[in-house]
């Protein structure tokens, strides 16, 4: 059984900013078939910061928690530095990840990234 620092097991226990949001302004959804993780994120943007983060995340535990650091990492940010957020950055503020579970990091900055580049994408079609 895989061995999780106790910032996994913190942000796994007690997840934060899990939901939806009703009118996002960006939706990203990933998903890993090997290992049947799923991750959606939705961001609310305001003058160019992630006002709003929330995930929904089917997965393990690794997958809960890396869905939860990103989206604290992301609040509060402009979609640039938002953009630079990377499985390596998540899986170090999460104190390391086991190497069968460092996938989930991507998917965890994967997601984040293509919620951004969904609200982009809506912005230049003018919405």
């Amino acid at each position: 059984m895989p061995v999780y620092s106790d910032k996994v097991m913190e942000h796994f226990m007690h997840p934060r900013n899990v939901g939806e949001i009703e009118t996002p302004d960006g939706v990203g959804e990933v998903g890993n078939p090997i290992c049947g993780d799923m991750m959606t994120f939705y961001i609310k943007v305001k003058d160019n910061r992630l006002a709003d983060v929330k995930y929904k995340t089917f997965g393990c535990g690794a997958a809960i928690a890396v869905s939860s650091m990103v989206s604290e990492m992301a609040m509060g940010k402009t979609l640039d530095e938002a953009l630079k957020i990377t499985p390596r950055t998540v899986a170090d503020e999460l104190e390391g990840l086991p190497q069968n579970k460092f996938h989930c990091s991507n998917l965890g900055a994967q997601a984040l990234h293509k919620a951004i580049q969904d609200y982009r994408g809506k912005k230049k079609g003018g919405k």
